[in-house]
């Protein structure tokens, strides 16, 4: 392998539209699928479907310990399961999946659709508002604070606390990532302080559950039950947000395809995947070669981290024919990484896609149309999608 330096093939700190990421990762498609940027530090990053999922699937060699996101955000200590490899984070999955069984999930329809149904009416009186932040942001905190089992007492708090934590994220503010994130790491102490006050059923109860479960015999250890909570309040929050106004930014400018999923509400599972698929939420997570690797001839070597790009793997032209294009009956539709693969996929599919698929759904029945008002405000690494999408109501 050639050891040298390639000088840098993309700028992730360039200025960017809600389209424009696409057209750059398209560019590196064709012409650097393996690519090089200084920024922060300096990275590499797949393009490629193929490239991506080989990471993925070779999880002994590329790592999730070292670095789990680009840019590095995690500054207070390690969060199961995302930063831990197999086997030492198989436990922690292992204690969270039952509280993902599709039967469990699927009781929360009820609550998603009326706390949908009364943040839409809200912004139906208004004639329109920025659906990020007063129909997703709102709609997806308290669908994961439902699932989680948060005290009625601390919603507030976090739908304050993690709304911030993103905009601080999108901001490159480090002081306010710390000073949000410590916030975060005050309501798992509270959330677990709790549990052990008035134990709960870990079969219903996500605390609950992490702090029943076993390794040989022992418990967890206490600093990584908080870090594993601490995890699991930003994952799900920020993702679904944005998918949601990404998927509004579509809508908006297909006014066809609005009428037809309004005139057929069963055809909404395939168009959640096709979604996923075109507004996939992360650019940024990463891994580490933990030795020299060559890379469709790209050297990488051991310790450099590498930005797994699920947003443009899953427009690979290669994979998906006329990538692009929103088509709900392309026939490999089930094969996107929005979720990633390997044993780090995302545990809350099944949260995700009902959540998903419900904000659509009743945003569709509450509304005759809609359109945009201003342009979407995109967001930066470790996410792609909308940030904020300005909606008129018609």
């Amino acid at each position: 392998m050639t050891a040298a330096r390639e000088p840098q093939d993309f700028d992730p700190l360039i200025a960017e539209s809600f389209d424009s990421p696409h057209e750059v990762y398209r560019e590196l498609r064709a012409r650097c699928p393996v690519a090089h940027s200084d920024a922060w530090g300096g990275f590499w990053a797949l393009t490629r479907y193929a490239e991506v999922q080989q990471a993925l699937q070779q999880s002994s060699v590329f790592i999730t310990s070292v670095q789990n996101v680009v840019p590095r955000l995690a500054f207070t200590g390690r969060r199961p399961p995302l930063h831990l490899d197999p086997p030492e984070h198989t436990p922690y999955r292992r204690a969270l999946n039952p509280l993902f069984k599709p039967e469990r999930i699927a009781r929360l329809e009820p609550k998603i659709r009326a706390l949908a149904a009364s943040l839409l009416q809200a912004m139906i009186a208004r004639g329109g508002g920025d659906l990020c932040s007063d129909y997703s942001s709102h709609l997806t905190i308290r669908v994961f604070a439902e699932w989680m089992d948060v005290p009625e007492s601390m919603v507030p708090d976090l739908q304050q606390v993690g709304r911030a934590y993103n905009i601080a994220v999108q901001s490159a503010n480090g002081e306010m990532v710390r000073e949000t994130s410590l916030k975060l790491y005050d309501m798992a102490r509270a959330m677990i302080a709790s549990r052990r006050q008035e134990p709960r059923d870990p079969a219903t109860d996500p605390t609950a559950a992490l702090l029943a479960a076993r390794i040989d015999g022992a418990p967890f250890p206490d600093e990584m039950i908080l870090g594993t909570i601490r995890q699991v309040l930003v994952v799900g929050i920020i993702a679904p947000t944005i998918v949601v106004g990404s998927i509004a930014v579509h809508l908006a400018r297909d006014p066809p395809l609005q009428q037809r999923l309004r005139a057929d509400l069963s055809a909404m599972p395939r168009a959640i995947e096709e979604f996923l698929r075109l507004y996939t939420p992360y650019r940024g997570f990463a891994r580490t070669a933990n030795r020299d690797v060559e890379i469709n001839g790209r050297a990488i070597r051991e310790g450099e981290p590498i930005a797994l790009l699920y947003a443009s793997a899953n427009r690979d032209e290669a994979v998906f024919e006329h990538a692009d294009q929103f088509d709900m009956n392309r026939p490999n539709i089930d094969q996107h990484l929005a979720f990633g693969m390997g044993p780090h996929m995302c545990a809350g599919m099944p949260l995700a896609r009902l959540e998903l698929r419900i904000a659509v759904e009743e945003l569709l029945k509450h509304t005759r149309g809609f359109e945009l008002s201003g342009e979407p405000t995109q967001t930066r690494f470790p996410e792609i999608g909308a940030l904020s999408v300005p909606l008129r109501f018609l």
